[in-house]
């Protein structure tokens, strides 16, 4: 949703194992595909399907990794699916790659993402952005990790920062920057309620988890229209 307001993004197909999910994406999105087993999933199928892919955007499973989980690691049954998304990316050979979880996997499998990525040919660079910090009444800390063929050389419009810091900031303006530019000229509306605890709600614990999995796509909207610039720098 934050990609396609960028305007620079259109989904064209999704990858979604759980069935309430399903329901709410074809919803949402009448008429674009739904594959529901990522394991099963590959570049030749949706080439198959007539899917043509040049960016593919995901947040594998966090239960590895978070602090409320039992921090395994990337290698976990569950966080151990971004085995799957990077062939994935391996097959599909995307422009652009956006990978999002929750901030412990700094310390709990950044560094297998990122050698995977590099050695796909893939560079990348990252940032980690709370929900509170575009003005959410809430925290909901995220790493956010942009990742591009390394031929294209987007090195030049990187951010002017010292150190290794500047790898932490995302390609054609910082991307924190340009989130608190986002909370200080927009409010953030009242989210709607969904009762935590009374009995009656209509699938209240399928409503629930799938909060708990969401990420804020006003986000994503700041990483879209960053790309879209740049392209728009590389097409002048």
């Amino acid at each position: 949703m934050g990609l396609e307001q960028s305007h620079a993004f259109q989904t064209v197909a999704f990858c979604e194992t759980d069935p309430f999910c399903q329901k709410v994406l074809m919803k949402n999105w009448p008429g674009v595909r739904i594959y529901d087993d990522v394991r099963k999933l590959t570049g030749q199928s949706l080439k198959s399907d007539g899917i043509s892919v040049d960016a593919i955007c995901g947040g594998f499973p966090c239960q590895d990794i978070s602090t409320a989980g039992k921090r395994i690691g990337i290698g976990g049954s569950r966080s151990g699916l971004w085995s799957e998304f990077s062939r994935l990316i391996g097959e599909i050979r995307p422009k652009y790659v956006f990978v999002e979880n929750v901030a412990d996997l700094l310390i709990r499998g950044l560094d297998v993402v990122l050698s995977d990525l590099a050695a796909l040919g893939y560079d990348a660079e990252w940032h980690c952005i709370p929900a509170s910090y575009i003005g959410a009444p809430h925290r909901r800390d995220r790493i956010w990790i942009i990742a591009y063929p390394s031929c294209i050389g987007l090195e030049g419009y990187r951010v002017e920062n010292e150190g290794a810091s500047a790898k932490k900031f995302l390609i054609g303006g910082g991307l924190a920057e340009r989130a608190a530019a986002s909370r200080d000229s927009n409010g953030w509306p009242h989210e709607p309620y969904i009762c935590r605890v009374a009995y009656g709600v209509p699938n209240r614990s399928h409503r629930l988890r799938m909060l708990g999995n969401s990420i804020v796509p006003a986000i994503p909207k700041i990483i879209g229209e960053s790309l879209r610039k740049l392209d728009q720098k590389n097409i002048e």
